[in-house]
């Protein structure tokens, strides 16, 4: 074949391509991940911080997941790069490759390999759900979540999710409107139990930092939904509705705040004798209003966004 003097070859281009982009990307990679942990590479838009069991263990199979995904992507690219440039046509080829219609062994492994990964992942995704979902025969705490348009209302109940009587004669209870973020104390504790409904709509209580949602469905006891979550930290941390439920969904916040099970006690012996909860949050050295978040303007009329 003729070759023109002073121009290189198409397989010699080809080969100063991929030496280029193989020093680019090595260049690249002590850049990218200096400094960068297992977390810091792999969360991924997810919170940081995990105050409970059930957070840290659906974490950790969120790692593992991307992980194992992670491995089968670069054994696939690695495959396929390989295979162009193992067989990637040459100048002096004349013939085309020899052609074979299967490979009995290989079939064989890349179809049982996915069954294999599959059944891994959900072993583990089962064992992660069913410790999510467990519910303790006596839990330590326990409140009652009740959604509504557009707020969150919190009554704080006995061992038996009884609620609590207050001075006044009535539950004891926290009820956010537009101008005042619901603020719900929970000890750092193990089985924390909370028990949801709604009055309207579908609603779904939502704290982003436990990795965990529940939705609240209107209608009969038989809709009440129950949850526990085991805390491992104290904190403060921002509450949401996860459900579209209307006008003002974007506004529907609320704050968690996780207290020692003495300030918890003392919270909560507090606002049963009488106080409200700003009061008894600065009883036991708490801020008395929402931080994580804020009461928006509801007022249509102002013409500005909140």
């Amino acid at each position: 074949m003729r070759q023109v003097v002073g121009k290189p070859s198409r397989e010699r281009r080809g080969r100063a391509r991929r030496a280029i982009g193989l020093t680019g990307i090595a260049a690249l990679l002590p850049i990218v991940l200096a400094g960068c942990s297992l977390d810091d590479a792999f969360y991924l838009g997810w919170p940081r911080t995990r105050p409970t069991t059930q957070s840290e263990q659906m974490f950790d199979l969120w790692i593992g997941s991307t992980v194992a995904a992670l491995a089968v992507g670069l054994i696939v690219w690695g495959l396929t790069f390989w295979c162009i440039a193992a067989y990637k046509k040459k100048d002096s080829d004349t013939e085309l490759p020899r052609q074979t219609k299967y490979n009995l062994p290989a079939e064989l492994t890349f179809t049982a390999l996915p069954f294999v990964l599959i059944g891994i992942l959900f072993y583990y995704t089962v064992i992660v759900q069913d410790n999510v979902t467990e519910m303790s025969d006596e839990p330590q705490s326990c409140t009652n979540v009740t959604a509504f348009k557009w707020n969150w209302q919190f009554t704080y109940s006995d061992d038996e999710c009884e609620p609590l009587v207050g001075a006044n004669g009535q539950p004891v209870t926290e009820t956010g409107d537009s101008g005042y973020i619901p603020i719900i104390v929970v000890p750092n504790e193990e089985d924390v139990r909370f028990v949801g409904t709604a009055e309207d709509v579908i609603h779904s209580f939502w704290v982003p930092d436990l990795l965990f949602k529940r939705d609240l469905i209107p209608g009969s006891d038989a809709q009440t939904t129950r949850w526990e979550v085991d805390f491992n930290s104290e904190g403060t941390f921002v509450g949401r509705c996860a459900e579209l439920c209307g006008a003002y969904h974007a506004f529907m916040n609320f704050e968690m705040r996780v207290v020692s099970p003495e300030d918890y006690e003392t919270f909560v012996n507090a606002r049963v004798e009488g106080m409200t909860t700003p009061e008894a949050l600065e009883l036991i050295g708490q801020e008395p209003y929402a931080t994580t978040t804020h009461p928006f303007d509801t007022d249509q009329a102002t013409g500005e966004a909140s």
